[in-house]
């Protein structure tokens, strides 16, 4: 999954940040950390019920891998019609 979302102010040099969904958050940060890459944000269970971890590409980009499972399409407050 691609997503796009804008906020209020920017985060890191662009104010860009890159979601990439992954089910196998946990160990493909370990794999990465394992390969040399450094994380800004572990593995953090967030308060909107996603699972993410945050690192920055070269330029400063911030990417985040993050699992939201249900609770990305169908959250605990969604409203249904």
């Amino acid at each position: 999954t691609f997503s796009l979302h804008t906020v209020d102010r920017p985060v890191g040099n662009t104010g860009v940040v890159v979601y990439f969904e992954c089910a196998d958050l946990d160990q493909r940060v370990q794999k990465l950390l394992s390969a040399g890459f450094q994380f800004t944000q572990p593995p953090t269970d967030e308060r909107w019920l996603w699972r993410e971890a945050r690192l920055a590409d070269p330029s400063g980009n911030v990417l985040c891998l993050f699992w939201a499972g249900s609770n990305r399409k169908h959250p605990p407050w969604r409203i249904v019609p």
